[in-house]
């Protein structure tokens, strides 16, 4: 993703917390109207993620270590100077939840800065994910599979069972949240497709975002069957549309 081009690099802040400095940032988008439904946003993308999802567009985010390492104390003093003209602060990735002392940290100085807070997260440890829910306003949640093909998205196993606890999790807590499958055909059928939006059914959730894998440079360089990705995209949402109070579509 891009970062932030602004060349100054303010002075350490004395107030920042410990743990918050030990975040690794791997990018910096100050102003988004797309990361967080109805805001305008500054997004941190954290470094690191565990899992291997073959649509992945940000493949320097997935180590633990990427090519660009932009210090907390930096971005802090940035988001800091956009008062008054951004109104929350996103965390993304790679997988925020890697980090999850350093991002509750960071999540409180945003706070405390007087920022809205945004999650973005594959929820693989509900637990950790419990104990950040009271610092977020809202959670986008990415719901990769049906819980028994999660390996077949994720390439880790055991994925599944976790992740949809952290649904569960997400749905208690009264967090609003965004519950959202980005549908890559090489791995997800029509059928599996349906069988998420049931799953999110039988939970109470009405309100689910389809969303168009992206074909430019991913993680994975497996062909695309012909017609895809749009066809499994489309075909599922028409499918779901009559069950589903909140379906939506987003296009890439």
């Amino acid at each position: 993703m891009p970062s932030d081009s602004t060349s100054a690099k303010p002075a350490r802040s004395a107030t920042s917390e410990p743990a918050a400095a030990r975040l690794r940032i791997g990018g910096f988008v100050p102003f988004s109207t797309l990361d967080y439904p109805g805001e305008i946003a500054a997004v941190v993308f954290c470094q690191g993620c565990m899992f291997r999802c073959g649509y992945c567009q940000n493949p320097h985010l997935v180590p633990d270590e990427g090519p660009e390492a932009i210090p907390w104390a930096e971005v802090r003093e940035r988001v800091a100077r956009r008062a008054g003209f951004i109104d929350a602060v996103v965390f993304s990735g790679g997988e925020p939840m890697r980090q999850p002392g350093p991002l509750a940290a960071a999540m409180r100085e945003v706070r405390a800065l007087g920022f809205r807070i945004g999650l973005q997260t594959n929820g693989h440890d509900p637990e950790a994910l419990a104990t950040l829910l009271p610092l977020a306003d809202w959670v986008g949640l990415d719901v990769k599979a049906p819980p028994a093909l999660y390996e077949r998205v994720t390439g880790v196993k055991g994925s599944g069972p976790p992740s949809w606890e952290s649904v569960r999790r997400v749905l208690a807590s009264g967090v609003a949240a965004e519950f959202r499958t980005t549908v890559d055909p090489r791995v997800l059928g029509v059928e599996d497709v349906v069988e998420i939006g049931h799953g999110l059914l039988a939970l109470g959730i009405g309100a689910y975002v389809l969303q168009e894998m992206r074909t430019g440079p991913m993680l994975s360089a497996e062909p695309l069957p012909a017609g895809a990705p749009a066809a499994v995209l489309l075909a599922a949402y028409e499918r779901l549309r009559p069950l589903m109070h909140g379906l939506s579509l987003r296009r890439a």
